[in-house]
Formats: structure tokens, sequence, C-alpha cells
């Protein structure tokens, strides 16, 4: 397994990959990518703009259609094409740097787009928020199937540059819903509308925004709050890391990627080791925790380290890893594991190339990734696997 690698450079790559593994179609990916092969040549950073033109062209485009698809009352075809549309903007956007000309529009537009896909489609996906800190955590809550009353439920959360539409469409909230458990993915402070509409900037310290979603959700009359987990993907391996370790009433938890130690990937970064997720790589992430400058955003992410940590962990953990990941070491997946040394049931699963989901957070197939990880939750949560 690899990711498509259409592009001459990861990043480029990257983003295209987790857009086929949301639903994009293969012919608009080819349309979109075929006049900006050689503007990827000059890197990562420089042909964003062109990137964002191209991406954002075929979502108006789809736009446009979904609007006849309305004018003859056809919904169910005019949500699937609002669907696409949705997901071209926000990869249009998420390759941008922080105030490129555009990128709020496109944003807005990718918002915009998400609803009426929701709305026309059917799916089960709630928007919902939650108060924190004067402002609100936005989230998407889907509904366990089948299930009468109080249900388990699962917070899901971003990594470093994802939202929680990306999140929705890696399908976990499907695989859990069949499961008899609910979802909530969530723009916690640093991702999504948290970051871009509310100026919610990112910390290590999960602790301080999951312990408010848990307790929001375990006031609902529709979820068992002995029964909540919390599963995150990417940076989320940090932030599920640390929220398992100081909100002991989570019942369970999973990492779709270990991220361990955040803070070392940083200063191996500045040595150009490993691949960086997004183009304009150290704006994003000074952006993304509130950090004025280079010196600043190390200072304010010293605690993205999870040694020392993991000890507190007392309830079900998984761990699971690409085996291929550039980004993240394996090491890191290793690590994690060792350190769950009080967790009543723990487990390891390094996706390997005989089943796939190899690159980071599963980019090249996260099929195996959300099957395994929903199991997990069922069999933890008490859902059912069949």
């Amino acid at each position: 397994m690899a990711l498509f690698e259409y592009f001459p450079n990861y990043i480029w790559n990257l983003s295209v990959s987790i857009a086929i593994q949301s639903g994009a179609e293969m012919g608009e990916i080819i349309d979109m990518c075929q006049p900006i092969k050689d503007a990827a040549a000059n890197g990562a950073d420089a042909g964003t703009p062109q990137f964002m033109a191209e991406w954002a062209k075929m979502a108006e485009k789809l736009d446009g259609l979904a609007q006849e698809d309305l004018d003859k009352g056809r919904k169910f075809s005019a949500g699937d094409k609002l669907r696409r549309a949705a997901l071209y903007y926000i990869t249009a956007e998420r390759m941008q740097g922080h105030g490129h000309p555009g990128r709020e529009e496109t944003f807005a537009k990718g918002l915009n787009a998400f609803n009426k896909y929701v709305e026309f489609s059917g799916e089960d996906c709630q928007r919902v928020e939650i108060p924190y800190q004067g402002k609100v955590i936005p989230a998407y809550y889907t509904r366990a199937e089948g299930v009468e009353g109080e249900a388990p439920c699962v917070i899901f959360t971003n990594g470093l540059d994802s939202c929680k539409e990306l999140l929705f469409w890696t399908y976990l909230p499907h695989e859990l819903a069949r499961r008899g458990i609910s979802t909530l993915c969530i723009d916690q402070p640093g991702t999504g509308e948290a970051i871009r509409l509310q100026e919610l900037y990112g910390t290590p310290f999960s602790e301080q925004w999951a312990t408010p979603i848990y307790e929001w959700l375990a006031a609902r009359d529709d979820v068992d709050a002995e029964r909540i987990g919390i599963s995150g993907i990417s940076l989320g391996g940090h932030f599920v890391g640390r929220a398992a370790a100081f909100e002991p009433r989570f019942a369970s938890a999973a990492v779709w990627g270990a991220n361990h130690n955040w803070a070392e990937v940083q200063q191996g970064r500045l040595k150009s080791e490993g691949e960086n997720p997004v183009p304009h790589y150290w704006k994003h992430v000074m952006w993304v925790f509130g950090a004025a400058d280079m010196d600043d955003f190390f200072e304010k992410i010293e605690g993205t380290n999870l040694n020392g940590v993991m000890e507190k962990v007392t309830m079900p953990f998984l761990v699971t890893h690409g085996a291929k990941d550039r980004q993240i070491s394996i090491d890191y997946a290793h690590q994690a594991y060792d350190q769950l040394v009080n967790s009543p049931k723990r487990e390891l699963k390094i996706f390997t190339e005989r089943e796939g989901g190899v690159e980071h957070v599963g980019a090249d197939n996260m099929n195996f990734g959300r099957h395994y990880i929903a199991d997990w939750f069922a069999e933890t949560l008490g859902g059912h696997t069949a």
C-alpha cells in the first residue's frame, strides 16, 4: 500500500490521498490536479494558490450542478454533489498559509456546502455547540443506530490540521453508529472552526477542553455517562493520551497514530527530519498555538510529551500506527504502549503492507483503521461487532 503519489512532493500527495479516502471522485481529482502538476515541482509551499484555485473551481462547478438538481427536486443527487464540493473547498483551504487571500471565503463556502449536503442527504450528523471559555466548541453528533435511550459515545478529536468535517469523512462515525455507539466529532481549540471563527488556540493540555466536553455529553439523556470513550487522529494521539490520563471518567481510549512526543518531533523537523503534514508549516503551527514567534511556539508546546503521562491511564487503551508513517516514527507507538502499565487492557496494532494503512493515519487506506478502532470501542464500551 502507498499514497497516490501524483505530485513530486509528499505534502501535496498527502492532501490528495486524504481527499480520496474522504470520498472524492477520481475523475475530479485528475481534472483538478492535472493543471497544477508543474506548480508542484516548485516545492510544497510555492504553488498552493494555484492548488486552491483549481480545487475551488471544481467545488464551484459542483455547487452549480447541485442547484440544477434542486431545481428539479432531486435532493439526494444535490446532496452528493455538495458533499464533494465541501470536501474540495475544505482541502483547498487546508493547503493555504495563515492569512492567505481567499482562505476565509473558501472555508465559509466549505461549511455552507457541508451543511446543505447533510440536510439534503439525510446523513446522521447533527451540528452541536459545547460552551467553552465564554465561546463554543463546534461539533457533529452522530447517533448510534438501533439503540433506545442511552448509548455509548466516542469523542473524536482532530490532529494538528484536520477539521470535524474530515473526521466525519473518515467514516469512523458511520462504523461506530452501526455498532451501537454514537460519535461526537469536534473542532477542539486550535482546529477547524474553533480557531478560524472562535479564536480558540491549541494547547498541549487537552484535559482543559476534554473534561467540559465529557461533562456536556454525560448530561445528555441519550448518552450513557459510564460508557464515554475518546479517540483522536494524528496529533490527536497526544490529546487523547493526556485526556485519558487526567480525566479518569473516560471508559476507553484509542489513537489513530501515536504521537507520544510531538515536542521532540518538532526539534527533528527543524533539521528536516520526517515529512510535514501541511504547506507553510512553521507559519501554520505558530498560528495553531497562538505563538508570536518560534521561541514562543517551542515554549508553548513543551507539554506535548507523554513521558510520565501514559502511566496515569487506568482505562482500556488502543495504540494504532502505520508501519511506514513518514511523519511520526513508529518508535513513538512502542513508547506509548510500553508506558501504559496501569491500563487494564492495552493493545498495540501496527498496520503493515499485508492489510494497508501503513502511511500516516492510514492516508493510503483508512478502511482498516476505522474498522479496527470501531471494533475496539464496540468491545470496550458495550457495542456489538456483528
